[in-house]
Parts: C-alpha cells; structure tokens; sequence
C-alpha cells in the first residue's frame, strides 16, 4: 500500500491538515512542534485504530482552540498493487468513541461497518494490529534513545517486534505459572490447592470412622429427649389457653377505651353539627346585603363627606375682606438721578484733568483725577441703592395683586367644592339606600353585631372540629355512633371476660407461673438435646461424611490432572515461542546482511541473533570476533536497530507492502553514514513506500517529495505595564 495523500481535521495541533506524499522516498520536514508526529500518529490511527475506540487519547486528538463538539477526521487516499493491477482506494475515519463513523471505498466496495474496514485495512497493509504497526513498520524517535540508556532495551524492542507488541502469550505463561504455583506450594502458612485437598481427605476419613464408633449411643439419649419434649408441650398448651385468655382481657380494655373515645367524638361532631347550622343561618340573614367592609368604609366616607360640609358651611358664613389701600409714592427715583449726575460728575472732572495732561495745556496732578473717580464711585453706589428699591416696590406690588385675586377666587371654589361634597354625600347615602348618616350608622352598628356573632360561632367550631370541612361534620358524628355500636358489640362477643373486673391482672399472674413452669420444662429439654448432640452422630451426618469423603478424593483426582495439564500447556507455549524466536532470526541473520554492509560500507557484513535472548552480534575486523551491538556507537546501534526492524517487517508483512514511518532514526549519524542510510531508504523505497520525519534538510537531495511544515507563532506576550 502507498498513502497518496492524508487529510486531517481538527486533530492535534491542526484544525485542517493536507499532505501528498511521493510513492517513494517523501521527507516531511520541520522544526519541533511543528506537526511531524502528529502526522505520524494520523497515519497509525486511519491504518489501525477502530474508530469506536473510547481510549483517553482519543479525546485529546482534539485541537486546543477547537470547539467541544469537534471530532478528530482523519482520511487517506491510496493505492494498492495487487494482482489484477494497480486499484486505488481512500479511507475516512471519525474518531468520535461509540458514535464513530468510517467509510472505505475500494476496488467498487463502500464499507461502514468498523470491523470489516479495519479487516479490509489489515489485509491490505499486511498489518493485524495497531501493536504490530508501532513495533514494526512506525519507528519513534524516543525508541531509538531508550537503546543508550538500557542493555535490555534492543532485545525488548525487537521481542516486541516480533510479537506484534501482544503480551497475550506473556500473560498466558505468567497465569499458567501462578496457577501451578497456586496448585503445588507445600507451605503450611499458604498451603496450594493440592495440599488442602489432601488434608481434607485425611480429614473425612477420621471423621467418617468416629462418626459409626458413636452411632451405637444414639438410641438411649434419644429416649430421654422424647420424655422431656412431650412434657415442655403439656405446658406450651396450657400457656397457650392463659395467653388467649389475657388476649382478650387486653382486648377487651382496649375497646372500651376506643369506644369512650368515639363517644366523645360522637359528642363533638353533634355539637359541631349544630353549631354550622346557627353559622349558616346568620351568614343567609344579614341585616345589610352589602359586605361588613364595604358598609364601614362607606361610612367613613360619609363621616369624613360630612364634616367637610360642615367646615365648607363654616367658612363661607363670612364676606372676603379686600384692603385697596395705596401706598406712598416711590422713593427710588430721585436717589436714581442723583446717582447719574454723581456719576458724570465724576467722569467729566477725571476726563478733564487728563485731557488736559495729554494735549499739554495744564497739569493738575493726580488730585483731580481720584477726586473724580470718588464722585463717580459714590455715583455708582447710590444707584444700586435705587436698583434695590424699585426691585423690593416691584415684589410689593405684585404681592398685592395676586393676594386680591387669591381671596376673591377663593370663595367661588368653596362652593364648588360645597356642593360636590354634598352630591357626594347623597351617592353614598344612595348606595346604601339610606336616607342620613344616623341611618348609616345604626346599619353599621348592627352589621358589625352580626358579624361578630358568627365570627365567635366560627371560634367555636374551630376548636371543636378544627379545620374540618363542614359537609363531612354529619358523616363524622354518624361514623363516631356507628362505632360506638360495633365496640358494644365487640364488648359483647367477648363474652364474660370482658366484663370481670381486673381480669386482666389475674391473667397475667397466671401467665407469669405458666411460663416458669414452661422454662423448667424447656431447660429438661436443653439439657436432654445437649446430651444427645455430645454423645452421639446420626446416620446421616455419617452419610455426609462419606460423601464429603468421595467429593474430596474426586477433587484432589482433578487438581492432579489440572496440574497435569498447565505443565503440559506451559510446555507447549515454551516450544511454540522457540520454534517463533528461531524462525525470525534466522530471517533477520539472512536480510540484515545486505542492508547493514551496505549502510556501513562494508564494515560490518557478517551479523549473528541469538535464538533465545535475541541478542545481536557482529563481525568486527579489528578484533576478527564477534562483538554486541550495544558496545557499539549509538549512531551503529541505531542502525543496526532500524535494519533489524526492516527485517522483520518483512518477515511479518509476507508480500504486503505497508508505508514505513521513520520519526528520524539517522539523527546521531555522521553526514558520510547518514547519506549511505539514505541510500537504503532510497533502495527500500522502491519496494516500500518511505515517509521520513525529520528537522534537518540534508535529506532534501535524496528525496523523491519534500513535504514543509511550519511551526507555532503564537506567543504569550507580556501584560501592558509589565517587563516583557
């Protein structure tokens, strides 16, 4: 398979992605955080991951500023190189947990269904899993640093390689191991499964033998224990008679109390009765049809309606006194022409003295000046006094005025007011159909009477019946009275107990002997059971121990086979994962070779893995011997890593040809042995499609497609009024 073209929304960092990539050898380069193992991870998850999966990660796919409803879409366009020719085919899958969607179309086929898609992808791809897809043809960056760091790592990565990253049969073996463990231990803290059934055997055994010693002391101890139940049940009767007899003393005392206390809610209910009747009929009798609220505030009004005509009458009995008296002349105009002739005055004496300074015809000095400018001064304050007081004749005036027109007005409103009072007065008196005010309060006088009265039968009924509907009274009081008839009644089929004084105390002393005399019978029985349950064993606790007996040895016959069959099953998996671990690296010794000499340049030609450990060797010239891996550079182990991983996608792809993802293995090598690896790549890209991961441009040269991606831009810029 090659991916022509992959297309992302909103996964990781990008809301929307598009790259085509080279059927042979694409670089895809960037700086970090720039989206290279994102498009890696897109590339896993539409080749291997089902779309219904509910895994964390899934969730995180999502971009940071996307919205929360936003599904990670991941999609590819493909080919496919098959028998029949050259087929092409795309795939979409939306991550959205169990609302997930795909959609394969391929070779005229249009696939939904989750299952099959992925089936029709791992066909295609030669690719089961997304476990074989990581530890195989995707190769991440941190798995190439853990090989520096752990002597262990390189056999663990290529286990994992070869097992598809399944710890399946790692599982099986440790389940296997700790069910035999679990089976076979010996020790007497935790004892296995083996052990305990065969002490449980040895047990029964001991059991089932003193069990048939004691059966012979059965009989006489069952004896005893018969006498003494006969006697413990001729007293339970007799206590029985008693208690019945008590019973219905008790009974008895409660019927007459129940039946007292319907008596007297017989006598509240008839009082209740009679009291809602008197309600109803004073509530059908009011002396006025009006309500008590409406007659009181009407007459209110009418009180207050009257009093205002009485006020209004009052007041318009007198005439309006008017005064037309004058007043004296105005003073202000004189004191205002004196001030004006002060005031040129003044201007003419100052205006003089320095005319005559600036023409040159005399110079009187600076007296005649100040002295006009005094008079003009004294001019100036003798006419706001006259400002002042044609101002306060001005106010007087006009006071007068409106207070003549205010009291001749005055008397015209009175009467209006007068008589819309009194009209007033009369609708009132008219709503009420009464001709006066005295009419008015004598109805208001016996409404409130009325009112009164039932308010204080209310009060009455209330604390007889509380809030009790009134139409449930009747059947409450003929209730009560039924009941007093069925407690009599009740009284009376108990027969003379119920009417023997102090009955029920006799009763209860008798009671009390009869259960005394029950305990000591009760105690013959214990101790009779007792003797019979420590001295002897029935026959069917002897019959249990026999099959208690059987069940245990048949159980300890199937722990030995069960054990018989985890050795054998644990065996098996040990052949099966030599047969596995020897067939692949023999593979890898024969297809490790070419790639390592030619990544080397001839330097290493020979390479040998170890069936069990899976540890890998090569051939060193210095030395002529072989030497690890592991004591080679990082850059060499790396490579030599990478190969052996190319090896076995060989191995497990068979003649399917998934995309290989590289998340920049050649990072630690040199320039020279970076351009042989590239050279690999380039010879392996003709049988594979190559997508390379990398920030360097050295590999642009080689590359059949350069994909660019850029990085972030976004900054967190420092607040204003802060230090950047």
């Amino acid at each position: 398979m090659r991916v022509r073209k992959l297309s992302a929304r909103d996964f990781r960092r990008y809301r929307a992605l598009d790259i085509t990539f080279a059927p042979g050898l694409t670089v895809v380069r960037g700086p970090n955080e720039s989206g290279k193992t994102t498009v890696q991870r897109a590339l896993e998850l539409v080749l291997t991951r089902r779309v219904t999966s509910t895994a964390a990660e899934i969730e995180a796919l999502r971009p940071w500023d996307a919205p929360p409803t936003a599904r990670s879409v991941v999609s590819i366009e493909f080919e496919q190189d098959d028998e029949d020719g050259r087929k092409t085919g795309t795939v979409e899958k939306t991550f959205a947990g169990g609302k997930g969607t795909v959609r394969l179309d391929y070779d005229g086929q249009a696939i939904s269904d989750p299952t099959l898609a992925d089936q029709v992808l791992a066909e295609l791809t030669g690719i089961p899993t997304e476990g074989f897809f990581r530890s195989t043809a995707s190769v991440h960056h941190f798995e190439l640093s853990d090989l520096s760091r752990d002597e262990g790592a390189l056999r663990d990565r290529l286990q994992a390689s070869i097992s598809g990253a399944d710890r399946g049969t790692s599982r099986a073996r440790k389940k296997l191991e700790r069910a035999l463990h679990d089976l076979t231990t010996k020790g007497e803290r935790n004892p296995g499964q083996l052990k305990v059934a065969d002490q449980a055997v040895a047990q029964a055994q001991a059991a089932l033998e003193q069990g048939e010693l004691a059966l012979a002391q059965l009989e006489g101890d069952r004896d005893t224990l018969s006498g003494a139940r006969d006697r413990r049940a001729d007293t339970e009767t007799a206590l029985v008679e008693r208690r019945s007899m008590l019973e219905k003393a008790r009974q008895a005392e409660r019927i007459t109390a129940e039946r007292s206390a319907a008596t007297e809610r017989y006598e509240r209910n008839r009082q209740a009765v009679d009291v809602a009747a008197e309600i109803d009929g004073l509530t059908s009798s009011h002396p006025s049809p009006s309500p008590l609220p409406v007659i009181r505030s009407t007459v209110e009004r009418l009180r207050t309606l009257d009093t205002r005509i009485r006020e209004l009458n009052a007041a318009l009995s007198g005439e309006v006194a008017v005064s037309f008296e004058l007043k004296p002349a105005a003073t202000w105009q004189p004191l205002s022409r004196l001030s004006v002739a002060l005031v040129l005055i003044g201007l003419v004496v100052a205006g003089g003295s320095f005319a005559a300074a600036a023409f040159g015809i005399a110079d009187f000095g600076a007296a005649p000046k100040q002295i006009g400018a005094g008079i003009a001064v004294i001019g100036l304050a003798f006419a706001g006094v006259a400002f002042w007081l044609r101002r306060n004749d001005t106010m007087q005036g006009q006071l007068r005025d409106v207070e003549i027109d205010r009291r001749l007005r005055g008397r015209s409103e009175m009467e209006a007011e007068l008589r819309l009072t009194e009209a007033g007065l009369e609708q009132h008196l008219g709503t009420l159909g009464l001709a006066d005010l005295a009419e008015a309060e004598d109805l208001l006088s016996r409404e409130e009477a009325h009112v009164a009265q039932i308010d204080r039968l209310e009060a009455q009924l209330d604390g007889l019946v509380g809030k009790e509907p009134r139409e449930t009274l009747p059947v409450l009081r003929d209730a009560a009275a039924l009941e007093i008839e069925q407690k009599t009644s009740a009284l009376d089929a108990l027969g003379p107990i119920a009417k023997e004084p102090r009955a029920r105390e006799r009763l209860e002393v008798e009671v009390r002997t009869s259960e005394d005399a029950l305990g000591r019978a009760r105690d013959d029985e214990a101790n009779a059971r007792a003797r019979v349950e420590a001295n002897a064993v029935d026959a069917e606790q002897v019959a249990g121990q026999a099959e208690r007996l059987a069940m245990w040895q048949e159980q300890l016959g199937a722990l030995q086979r069960r054990q018989r069959v985890y050795a054998a099953t644990l065996a098996a998996i040990d052949r099966a994962e030599q047969a596995t671990m020897k067939t692949a690296t023999r593979y890898l010794e024969a297809h490790m070779v070419r790639d390592l000499a030619t990544a080397t340049d001839g330097r290493y030609r020979r390479v040998r893995v170890d069936d069990r450990s899976l540890d890998i060797e090569v051939y060193a010239p210095e030395r002529g011997d072989w030497v690890p891996v592991t004591a080679l550079s990082q850059g060499t182990l790396d490579l030599v890593y990478l190969i052996a991983r190319l090896g076995l996608v060989r191995l497990v792809t068979g003649d399917r040809r998934p995309p290989l993802v590289f998340d920049d293995p050649f990072v630690t090598l040199d320039n020279t042995r970076a351009a042989r690896a590239l050279e690999l790549l380039k010879a392996l890209a003709s049988d594979f499609q190559v997508i390379y991961l990398t920030t360097s441009d050295r590999y642009d040269a080689a590359a059949d497609a350069v994909v660019e991606l850029l990085g972030p831009t976004a900054v967190d810029r420092a607040p204003a009024g802060q230090p950047a």
